[in-house]
């Protein structure tokens, strides 16, 4: 038996493989960032196909950090009865859910009508009432944030915080706290975008001190043994040139992963720029695999590594032969989301999914290209 179907345990949470299903945008929620029924369908689909845990699209801690339109918000308590229908689909299923928590920052996907544009700001200065590290222009969205105060990063800690302990109320088995893909946290790791002279800025530690906050304000408002994950780039850029430029490189995103367990996470889920990964030429390799592998060597909690696993044999030499202890997939389980329950049966074909990332572009993320029913 692949060890992939043995159980995970991660603080008081033990899934029932680790097949982890990676976080994904899926923009099936209301304007107020409740649930759907259509996204409990696609969790339900997801937890009956054999995923082990199912990690949640981002889920907004505040209304001034909604990264997207129609994604989730534990901002308040208005919702809390639907995430509990949430849950308990996913739970009757089999799989554990863990709720993802993101402030998104200047990488936020704003309409034009956005209540937190600025009008008639200037060329260059602040032009949206969200927080960032700096006010410096975010390349991908044109958004120029506002520098954020201390008293701002309370507030911000304090969300994080409130968002966990409502994920914990209405019944999810964890929390996952974004600090990867270029989202508020993840823009403090990046001195790119991290311009500040205070404690918050500067140094590698001064850099991280907001997530390892955050980390450590979660960890004080929920149970002793209530798994708190943090998603961290292994790098900014692919290729780990980011460091040579400003960006976070490998060897720093390892020393913020242990502050970020000494702070209080349970599990560290790596990724990184999957954009810029080519399957093809990586051979069916996982994209982060040989940095995930090293972490899992030097930090004492579980390590789950995201991006292109597409092949069972592949996968087990991971498992066999490191220390990773879960397997994230996204667009595998776009593709086919009973591809685990599949593997487990006997029939080990690897995934279909060729990352063509047409799924991307429609709200519920379908797949376009083959969408395999069971």
């Amino acid at each position: 038996m692949s060890k992939l179907f043995e159980g995970l345990t991660i603080g008081n949470m033990t899934s029932r493989n680790r097949v982890v299903r990676s976080a994904t945008a899926e923009s099936l929620a209301t304007v107020e960032g409740a649930p759907t029924k259509r996204l409990g369908d696609l969790y339900r689909g997801l937890s009956e196909g054999g995923v082990g845990v199912l990690i949640t699209g981002y889920c907004s801690v505040s209304a001034d950090g909604k990264p997207s339109e129609r994604c989730l918000s534990l901002a308040a308590d208005a919702a809390l009865g639907e995430y509990r229908t949430l849950v308990d689909l996913v739970h009757e299923g089999g799989a554990k859910i863990v709720a993802q928590l993101v402030y998104g920052g200047s990488k936020s996907k704003l309409a034009e009508g956005d209540p937190r544009r600025i009008a008639g700001a200037k060329p260059g200065a602040t032009n949206v009432n969200i927080l960032g590290p700096s006010a410096v222009e975010h390349p991908a969205t044109g958004l120029v944030p506002r520098a954020a105060a201390v008293p701002d990063l309370i507030r911000v800690k304090n969300a994080f915080a409130a968002a966990a302990a409502r994920a914990e109320e209405v019944g999810f088995d964890g929390v996952e706290i974004h600090a990867a893909h270029g989202y508020l946290l993840s823009q403090f790791l990046d001195g790119r975008f991290n311009k500040r002279d205070d404690k918050y800025g500067g140094s590698l530690e001064n850099r991280a001190r907001l997530a390892c906050e955050c980390v450590s304000a979660v960890r004080k408002r929920v149970g002793e043994g209530f798994p708190v994950f943090v998603k961290l780039n292994c790098c900014d850029v692919y290729d780990d040139a980011a460091g040579a430029s400003g960006g976070l490189s490998e060897l720093e995103s390892m020393q913020v992963a242990q502050w970020l367990v000494d702070a209080g996470a349970s599990c560290i889920d790596v990724s990184g720029d999957w954009h810029a990964a080519d399957p093809g030429a990586l051979a069916g390799e996982p994209f982060f695999g040989s940095y995930g592998s090293r972490l899992a060597l030097k930090l004492g909690v579980p390590v789950i590594v995201t991006g292109g696993w597409r092949d069972l044999e592949i996968i087990d030499r991971y498992l066999d032969g490191t220390q990773i202890a879960g397997i994230a997939m996204a667009r595998p389980l776009i593709n086919e989301p009973y591809l685990a329950e599949r593997w487990e049966a006997g029939d080990t074909r690897p995934s279909e999914c060729t990352s063509c990332n047409f799924c991307s572009r429609y709200a519920g993320i379908p797949c376009v290209e083959n969408n395999l029913k069971r």
